[in-house]
């Protein structure tokens, strides 16, 4: 069943929206329309001139799922969209054409697609569509098993000191997944993949029972990862409120450090698409410039 609508002006057709996206909590596509729909104005501006990656689960998050990064000859017209280099590209393509998403007609049209997860690079396009220097920092913190994101906390609150040393302020989200990251407003003081490895091995010197800053497998049981390579301009992150495809429409949420800190079990910091569009409406945009 196909229902034509009207976003902001813009007219849209929706399908299929009883389809069940998420089997183990009943979550339809019409929900996922819904909480993107409800959540834009605190998600659209943390999308604003980024090119977007989708990860699309149309049989929903039980069934295969692909990356998009190529916007197809469909996407309409009045969707952003901007050709950029694609160095490595798995099709082998010299360039890709890159959605920007700015304003709610298109995060609606996406969602549509069931594009449950929504990741972008830590740098923005300007009016022209070339490529900007980063201007945001990440950090993700990955645990090793049985490390958990309570383990993350305490890595992120040591991270936290060592960014505030120098200079630069921590904003601390959840992945929706099994761990959490750290931004910061980056000043391009130096090439930020560099500079993100050197304090992760700093932080592994001075605590190694805790941390790691390889990707090695054997490296990691029991430790967080910090992964500094989120910082390489052809890699993304999972944008805040996005949504992730586990077995509940879990959410990656902006936390206040106090919940950081007081994080005991892992359960502390799971949230779900409802528990994100309340905690917005009681605390507005937690992930605001610092």
């Amino acid at each position: 069943m196909k229902v034509p609508v009207k976003v902001d002006g813009r007219e849209l057709t929706l399908s299929n929206l009883d389809k069940v996206l998420y089997p183990d909590y009943g979550f339809t596509k019409a929900e996922v329309i819904d909480y993107y729909s409800r959540i834009g104005p605190v998600l659209l501006p943390h999308l604003q001139g980024r090119p977007l990656t989708v990860k699309r689960y149309p049989n929903g998050v039980n069934g295969q799922f692909f990356f998009e990064k190529n916007a197809p000859e469909h996407t309409p017209s009045w969707v952003r969209r901007v050709n950029l280099p694609a160095p490595g590209s798995t099709k082998n393509r010299e360039s890709i054409d890159f959605a920007v998403i700015g304003d709610l007609p298109a995060l609606v049209y996406y969602a549509n697609l069931a594009a449950l997860e929504l990741h972008v690079p830590q740098w923005r396009v300007d009016e022209e569509g070339r490529a900007l220097p980063p201007d945001t920092l990440v950090f993700d913190l990955d645990p090793g098993p049985p490390a958990t994101i309570v383990e993350c906390c305490r890595v992120a609150l040591m991270l936290r000191e060592v960014l505030k040393s120098e200079g630069l302020t921590a904003r601390p989200k959840t992945s929706g997944n099994k761990g959490m990251q750290l931004y910061a407003d980056w000043d391009c003081r130096e090439e930020p993949s560099a500079y993100a490895k050197r304090l992760a091995q700093l932080l592994e010197k001075e605590h190694p029972r805790e941390v790691v800053s390889v990707m090695t497998k054997k490296a990691r049981p029991g430790k967080v990862f910090i992964d500094w390579s989120q910082n390489n301009p052809a890699k993304t992150t999972v944008a805040p409120y996005s949504l992730r495809a586990r077995e509940q429409p879990t959410v990656s949420t902006p936390l206040l450090w106090k919940e950081v800190e007081g994080c005991e079990r892992p359960e502390d910091l799971v949230f779900t698409a409802p528990d994100v569009l309340a905690r917005v409406e009681k605390r507005g945009d937690l992930f605001g410039r610092a």
